[in-house]
Order: structure tokens, then sequence, then C-alpha cells
């Protein structure tokens, strides 16, 4: 008989400590679960966070550009530039412009260069001889003494 009591509380105990493991795995699962996806929320707000800091800073980083009205007329737009350095040089003197052709364009392009305070600093020129429809990457390399700044202008004619 007693055997038999020690055996119930054998298994009694046995039970109890099955049942406490299985409920820390159940709490263990439910923590990484909701730390998965806490993580996975941060890490996403954090990415498109970062995303928008980067957008913001290369679009006060780029030089406002405008185009005149006659190269509008004329079917000329432009997308994207960047500013770099021209080999050799230590300033920021090399402008690259996306320029798109929406109708036939052959002429010569003046681009002219102004700091942020509005004083001219640059100037450059390129042939173009385009097809409509077509658009191309050029480079316009001003004086290696010009260097164009955050803030900077560029205006085409």
């Amino acid at each position: 008989m007693m055997f038999l009591i020690k055996f119930n509380k054998i298994m009694f105990l046995a039970g109890l400590c099955l049942f406490i493991c299985n409920s820390c795995n159940n709490v263990e699962n439910k923590a990484r679960q909701t730390i998965n996806k806490s993580g996975e929320a941060v890490g996403k707000s954090s990415a498109e966070f970062f995303e928008g800091v980067t957008e913001g800073v290369d679009k006060i980083l780029q030089p406002e550009i405008t185009l005149s009205e006659d190269l509008k007329v004329k079917g000329l737009e432009f997308g994207k530039c960047i500013v770099e350095r021209d080999s050799g040089s230590h300033n920021k003197n090399k402008f690259v412009l996306y320029l798109i052709f929406n109708e036939n364009i052959r002429d010569t392009l003046l681009l002219k260069a102004y700091d942020k305070n509005g004083m001219e600093i640059g100037r450059t020129i390129q042939k173009i001889d385009k097809k409509a429809g077509q658009a191309k990457y050029f480079d316009f390399i001003f004086d290696e003494r010009t260097n164009i700044e955050v803030k900077s202008k560029i205006k085409i004619e």
C-alpha cells in the first residue's frame, strides 16, 4: 500500500513537471514570436526612416536646376543629376545630367553655375545633337577651380 502511495506521488510530480515544462515551452515560443514580430516591425520602420533621411539629404545636396523656356519649348527635359570631381580636380566641378529629348534637338547648351549666394562661379558649354525619344547622361566639366557646392544653382540656356 505504501508503495502505491509513493508511486502515485511520483506520477503526480512527474505529470506536474511535464505540465510546467510544456507551459514554459509555450511561453518561450510566444515570447520568441512576439520578439520576432517586434524586431521585424522595428527593422521595417528603421529602413523606412533611413530611406527617408537619405532621400532628404540627397534633395538638399542636389543643386537647383533651371532650364530656359526656349529649351523647354524645344522639347528638352532633364532627369537625375550627379555632382562629382573631375579626374585630377580637388573640387566638385563635374556636373552629370540625364537629358531627355522629346523633339529633335541640335543646339549648344550653356550651363552657368552659381553658389548659394547667387554669385556666378563657372560656365561650360556642350553641343548636343539628338533625336526625339532619345535620352542620355551628359558630363558638363567646369573649370577645375569651380566647386559645385550644397545649395548651388545650375542654369541651362
